[in-house]
């Protein structure tokens, strides 16, 4: 698949999966606003006669994928229902993935860059991130661990393009799945630099990378790395003056989660190279997060 652009938006049509969830709904919206047709998935990820139908009603241009477990209230749930994790982050995938193929469509794939941890080649703190080639080293939790057995998988498929998506931030603040939100209702967070992917400015960024027909592995996360209390400091700056927080240390929150957590730095060089507006993780937050949240200062 080469990097050529598809046209006007005319010639697009593309197809979406998880109607319900996060992403996919935002992706419903930016195709609205640039006047993209598109049709979200009625057939179920594991069942292929289902896809096959999808495609046969709609014949897309594109396909998307942003169906998938990632577990409620957070992945924990992933450990006790391996199964089902099983049947949509593996069967479902790679199923989507063939039946696309076999029609010479790109397949859009929003994927998850928490597959990594720092190590001895890669430490905290020291900006070298792992790269799209790099062999995950993280397996923690059974939700990365299914999720870094497709990623492996899909290598094979020249039609599909993995997105690394990691703690993903938005400017609704409202949102339980935005990592803001999360970790402002946390009793303690603790506090460690990592790649984080603002949606705001990325998720359009998924739909030229689709007009450009781009495949293969991609970190889609904003340059560089922030921390906990860096993005707590931010909120409380320009968000809610009154709010505080308390940290804890990794040994003190593996005793309330059932799996561990991914840290990591990914190295976004490919992504920046492709799209040289791409902020970094601070300036993308201020822009995109922080500013248009900004509650006015009553002076006195």
């Amino acid at each position: 698949m080469g990097a050529e652009a598809n046209g006007s938006s005319s010639s697009l049509n593309f197809l979406i999966y998880g109607r319900t969830g996060w992403i996919g709904g935002v992706l419903g919206k930016l195709c609205e606003a640039q006047g993209i047709p598109y049709t979200y998935g009625s057939g179920r990820l594991e069942d292929r006669r289902s896809l096959v139908s999808d495609l046969d009603s709609v014949n897309p241009s594109h396909v998307f994928n942003a169906a998938g477990v990632t577990g409620r209230p957070n992945v924990d749930w992933c450990e006790s229902h391996k199964v089902e994790t099983i049947r949509t982050n593996v069967v479902g995938t790679l199923t989507l993935a063939d039946v696309c193929r076999e029609r010479g469509l790109v397949l859009i794939n929003y994927a998850t860059g928490c597959i990594f941890e720092y190590d001895s080649g890669h430490p905290l703190g020291s900006g070298l991130g792992f790269k799209e080639e790099d062999t995950p080293n993280f397996t923690g939790s059974f939700y990365s661990k299914t999720k870094a057995m497709v990623e492996e998988l899909l290598k094979n498929y020249e039609n599909v393009c993995t997105l690394r998506v990691r703690m993903p931030i938005s400017s609704d603040l409202s949102n339980p799945r935005n990592f803001i939100t999360k970790i402002t209702r946390y009793e303690k967070v603790v506090d460690i630099p990592n790649s984080m992917t603002i949606l705001d400015e990325l998720l359009p960024i998924s739909l030229e990378m689709a007009k450009r027909n781009l495949t293969g592995i991609w970190n889609f996360t904003n340059p560089g790395v922030v921390s906990h209390n860096e993005i707590l400091e931010m909120y409380k700056e320009f968000v809610d003056p009154s709010f505080t927080w308390k940290n804890f240390t990794l040994e003190e929150q593996a005793k309330v989660i059932v799996a561990p957590r991914s840290n990591n730095e990914l190295d976004a060089t490919k992504l920046k190279t492709e799209f040289p507006e791409l902020l970094s993780i601070k300036e993308s937050l201020f822009k995109f997060v922080f500013e248009p949240n900004k509650k006015t200062e009553i002076k006195g």
